[in-house]
């Protein structure tokens, strides 16, 4: 079983840090292992846990969330952060991207948008996983905006549609839930991929988002020379 996203929360408001740490621990996959209401606390946490993912307030009563974001990348600290501020001001987006933020989410955080960077999150620690070298398709699916896979276009929002997150297309979404209509199928990314013409690494991304929407399980499996595979089927 893979082990949680480990995830520290610095936020000043005890109240706003709480209905953070529910909303991460509504999304599977995910784990809160320290809250911080102070910088101090924060860098102790940080320093302790060695979270992957540290969600970051911007304004605390003795400095800013972006001078410990600085710090941490000074020293080389390896935990991604998603930056979660009242600041609406461009300079301090701008200032944040400089530093490498995974997202930044303006505040009162709504839950539909902070569970969507999680999943992109857990997408993007995923595909990083899959990578054994680089080809260009690869460094553009992780770093750019979302596009269509099929034609590379920007797709427009429908108000009225759940939000994907980022790196999932609804066309392909689609095809992979039809794979799965037979009952009692079992496949792995591969085996998936296949089907609908995509990659294993492309497959297992939409795989693994639509079992954290428990549209499917994962099992373990081990094939005839011993070597673990995750197959997907249907939960019904």
């Amino acid at each position: 079983m893979t082990a949680p996203i480990s995830v520290v929360i610095a936020e000043d408001d005890p109240q706003i840090a709480e209905i953070q740490r529910r909303f991460v621990e509504k999304t599977p996959g995910y784990q809160v292992v320290g809250i911080a209401h102070g910088l101090a606390e924060a860098r102790d946490l940080i320093d302790v846990f060695q979270p992957q993912l540290l969600l970051l307030d911007n304004q605390f009563p003795t400095g800013t969330g972006l001078e410990l974001l600085r710090e941490m990348r000074a020293e080389d600290c390896h935990t991604d952060v998603i930056l979660v501020t009242a600041a609406t001001e461009v300079e301090t987006l701008r200032a944040a991207m400089r530093s490498g933020i995974f997202d930044y989410i303006l505040k009162p955080v709504v839950f539909e948008r902070l569970q969507s960077a999680l999943f992109n999150y857990s997408a993007h620690l995923n595909k990083l996983s899959d990578m054994d070298s680089l080809v260009q398709s690869d460094v553009d699916g992780l770093l750019q905006s979302p596009t269509s896979e099929t034609t590379g276009t920007s797709q427009p929002v429908n108000p009225s549609t759940p939000r994907l997150p980022k790196g999932i297309d609804g066309l392909t979404l689609d095809k992979i839930r039809n794979v799965f209509t037979e009952p009692g199928i079992h496949l792995n990314a591969e085996q998936v991929g296949h089907k609908i013409g995509a990659s294993r690494t492309t497959a297992r991304r939409y795989l693994e988002y639509l079992v954290s929407t428990d549209e499917l399980t994962a099992e373990v499996s081990y094939g005839s020379v011993g070597r673990p595979e995750r197959k997907y089927r249907h939960p019904g």
